[in-house]
């Protein structure tokens, strides 16, 4: 923590400086500019002055002359100075920003909770009767937290038991309970942005229950070819499941569409639960779900 308050402090005293030699450089090249801008006219009135004396007297060449050279050292000068406060204000301003960078990253972020997650994931519906539909409940009867707190102490409290803790739970469950997620995140050091990102990264993790059968259909190239498309929405037909969802209105039956199952020979090919069936044509996938999983 006190590492962090010294490096915010670097941070903020690095921009300030940074910032300074930016208004400084500024100031500079702005007076040069305007000096010189102010001179001109001046000193090439001067310079014609000598040029007309110069046909009447030869003697004023020499001062012409001279006048000359020191008009152009002076521009010269200018020009060197104006080039190398350029490279000034280019640094400066790339440390201005790394700095600002540096300080926004140190400076404490509050992180959002898991129900202000799920809110902007699932918003809340409204019935067509424009009555509000009554908040979830805070507990589930059917998740056993004591399940949660016994996975806590097996696998720690830090950031790194995420995954093991959420793969537990998802083999437990099938799924990743709200409720079980929010006692992981009072139990741990684990954060509810953690527990997003990870459970929407990795495929194996799902945040809503699942039917009491899982069929997976193989949409691997051999699969793809053979149809896998075609039996996907006959099943989708036969199971009444909604094109936006994957599980049918009775949560009898989750459909998982997968890459591969290592049965190429066999395409298309799906899994129901441990079993398979292969050389599958939308009639006889159907066949093959009523005949090993009936639904009377």
């Amino acid at each position: 923590m006190m590492q962090q308050v010294m490096q915010t402090k670097t941070a903020a005293r690095l921009g300030i400086a940074s910032a300074l030699v930016i208004l400084g450089c500024a100031i500079v090249l702005t007076g040069d500019y305007a000096i010189g801008l102010s001179r001109a006219p001046a000193e090439k009135s001067y310079v014609d002055e000598l040029v007309e004396a110069v046909k009447t007297d030869a003697e004023v060449a020499a001062t012409l002359h001279d006048e000359r050279e020191r008009q152009t050292s002076v521009s010269l000068a200018r020009k060197t100075r104006s080039r190398a406060l350029a490279w000034v204000l280019l640094v400066a301003g790339g440390v201005f920003v790394a700095s600002g960078k540096w300080y926004m990253s140190l400076r404490s972020q509050p992180l959002p909770t898991l129900d202000e997650l799920v809110a902007v994931r699932f918003p809340p519906s409204t019935p067509t009767t424009g009555k509000p539909l009554p908040p979830p409940p805070t507990e589930d009867p059917t998740v056993d937290l004591s399940f949660v707190d016994g996975l806590v102490s097996r696998f720690g409290r830090g950031k790194e038991a995420a995954i093991p803790i959420l793969q537990a739970i998802q083999s437990h469950y099938r799924y990743l309970p709200d409720v079980a997620l929010q006692r992981v995140c009072e139990s741990t050091e684990i954060t509810p942005a953690q527990i997003s990102g990870t459970s929407s990264f990795y495929a194996q993790f799902r945040r809503s229950p699942v039917g009491r059968y899982v069929v997976r259909v193989c949409h691997g190239t051999a699969c793809h070819v053979a149809g896998a498309d075609q039996i996907d929405q006959e099943l989708r037909r036969h199971l009444e499941i909604p094109s936006n969802e994957d599980t049918d209105p009775r949560r009898l039956f989750t459909l998982d569409a997968v890459a591969c199952l290592g049965c190429c020979s066999l395409a298309p090919v799906m899994m129901i639960e441990e079993e398979t069936a292969g050389r599958l044509t939308p009639a006889t996938a159907r066949q093959a779900l009523d005949e090993r999983v009936p639904r009377s």
